[in-house]
């Protein structure tokens, strides 16, 4: 589904984690495949249009990694590592008849970058009247977005219902992205029908007179 700026991305995974698996496309590692986080800036975009930060936040982080560049670049490798190691996990899920060697590997980076999230975060009073505290992710505004999306990610393999996981089919002209089927019958196909679903009906339509032509119908 080829958007042509980072904030006209759909949001369609149901989950933040997934929207940052979703930052590529098609999903699938081939040639050609687009990169919606290509530098600091689009993660820093991407970070404040899909919630992950805050307007406060996303300013903190912008003055953080404009002081030291190196940072930025650092705070998208670790992004977009997170990312692919989740994918891994993901796929390995959702196909679990392939092999799965790789999947130690990727819940090990997931665990250590949480790990190291955790020790940036503190407990605070919640504003929330049926809590008593509420988890501030991250506290070191450079590594906020790295950190807020290695927690999303654990949260994502700990809490969600991934019996609904979901992926828009690559083999059927669909783009490869994760979503929660949370449809009622679970019938979900696509990651929307304007996008891919449209894609593969013209598809469809366009082989089958493509067919009849061939066949002089």
């Amino acid at each position: 589904m080829p958007v042509s700026g980072i904030t006209e991305l759909p949001l369609v995974g149901g989950h933040l984690a997934l929207d940052l698996i979703n930052t590529v496309e098609p999903r699938l590692p081939v040639a050609g495949r687009h990169e919606h986080l290509a530098d600091p800036a689009d993660l820093l975009v991407w970070a404040r249009y899909a919630g992950l930060i805050g307007a406060a936040e996303a300013a903190a982080v912008d003055a953080a990694w404009a002081a030291a560049p190196a940072a930025a670049s650092a705070a998208l490798t670790a992004a977009k590592e997170i990312r692919e190691a989740l994918a891994t996990v993901l796929q390995a899920f959702l196909e679990p008849g392939t092999s799965t060697n790789a999947v130690p590997g990727a819940l090990e980076y997931l665990w250590l970058r949480w790990a190291a999230a955790a020790a940036r975060s503190t407990l605070a009073p919640s504003p929330d009247p049926g809590t008593a505290a509420q988890l501030l992710v991250g506290s070191a505004p450079a590594l906020l977005i790295p950190d807020r999306a290695a927690h999303a990610a654990v949260d994502l393999l700990r809490a969600a219902d991934l019996t609904r996981l979901g992926s828009c089919p690559p083999g059927q002209h669909g783009c490869g992205w994760l979503f929660l089927d949370h449809s009622r019958n679970g019938s979900r196909r696509w990651c929307t029908m304007e996008g891919c679903g449209s894609h593969a009906k013209a598809q469809r339509l366009t082989a089958r007179r493509r067919t009849a032509r061939a066949s002089g119908v």
